[in-house]
């Protein structure tokens, strides 16, 4: 696998851009899009005023010869919940994976560009990527609790760095539970298996196994897919309790939850960034007509 970040690698010569101005037919842009014509992301002015602890700068990725990501550039704000939206394929868990570079377990794959985490380089050579990893903490699509006690799943990221103090062991092991309002419901039984769980509780100990390490930035990708309503309704009130205190960057089809639990929006089409912004706008005022038909249901 080759890993260029720009100042190793050449940019890709860019095609002329298409201008579109206001809120302009969706079937042009998306159709220019799909001839492979660059277009203009439009990011609201809004984000000019946040402290931004994640930076993504001209960013594209290659499987292969097939490219999934193309130019992306964004910012997320620091205490926040930011929401990536778009269809299926249009590389919203492709962007979620080359934040903590998970993509880097595929052979084939290449990048062009930045990603700076609180102004580090994520792509920068001699990079420890364990190390880098340990700075985020990750929620994936179904829950993958490992096959231990619910304890031990805690406090499993202090234990890889060597952590013995059981009194420090077990603060954290409260402390996370209760972040991820799962104390109350477990805290009679944390040294048995975490299997025993629900779906919807295992999910909310992954979280809670996540924000053990005090993460710089949380992933999420369609955390909520495969839960039921009142398991899906749990976990959206744990991320908003979860705003302030972290960083969340959040994956999801559904475009009701990112306008429940989301302060920002990115809308992304075939690998390409449409519009970013408040989530309020997004959702009642978008400044493009592409974003309006895709969050109405007229289009995707």
């Amino acid at each position: 696998m080759t890993l260029a970040s720009l100042e190793d690698t050449p940019r890709v010569q860019k095609q002329e851009r298409t201008p579109y101005n206001g809120k302009v037919s969706g079937e042009g842009r998306f159709e220019a899009i799909q001839r492979g014509e660059e277009v203009s992301s439009h990011i609201h002015k809004e984000l000019e005023h946040e402290n931004c602890i994640l930076d993504i700068e001209n960013f594209n990725l290659w499987y292969g010869a097939t490219q999934a990501l193309f130019d992306i550039s964004l910012s997320v704000p620091h205490g926040k919940v930011t929401a990536l939206i778009g269809p299926s394929g249009c590389g919203k868990s492709t962007l979620l994976r080359s934040v903590n570079r998970l993509n880097d377990l595929i052979d084939s794959v290449r990048i062009t560009g930045q990603m700076r985490l609180n102004s580090d380089n994520i792509y920068a050579s001699g990079v420890d990527v364990i190390e880098l990893r340990k700075r985020m903490g990750m929620v994936f699509q179904k829950s993958n609790p490992f096959p231990m006690s619910i304890y031990e799943n805690v406090v499993y990221s202090l234990r890889i760095d060597g952590e013995r103090n059981k009194a420090l062991l077990d603060e954290v092991c409260e402390r996370s539970l209760r972040g991820a309002a799962l104390w109350d419901e477990v805290k009679d039984r944390i040294h048995g298996s975490a299997l025993s769980l629900s779906g919807g509780q295992q999910q909310r100990l992954c979280i809670a196994r996540a924000i053990a390490a005090e993460p710089e930035v949380l992933l999420m990708d369609e955390p909520c897919s495969s839960l039921d309503p009142i398991a899906t309704s749990k976990i959206e009130d744990l991320i908003e309790e979860l705003k302030g205190s972290y960083t969340v960057l959040i994956v999801t089809h559904n475009m009701q939850q990112a306008s429940r639990t989301s302060e920002y929006t990115a809308f992304m089409y075939l690998g390409r960034l449409i519009e970013y912004g408040p989530t309020y706008d997004i959702f009642t005022n978008p400044a493009l007509k592409e974003t309006e038909d895709y969050v109405s249901g007229r289009f995707g």
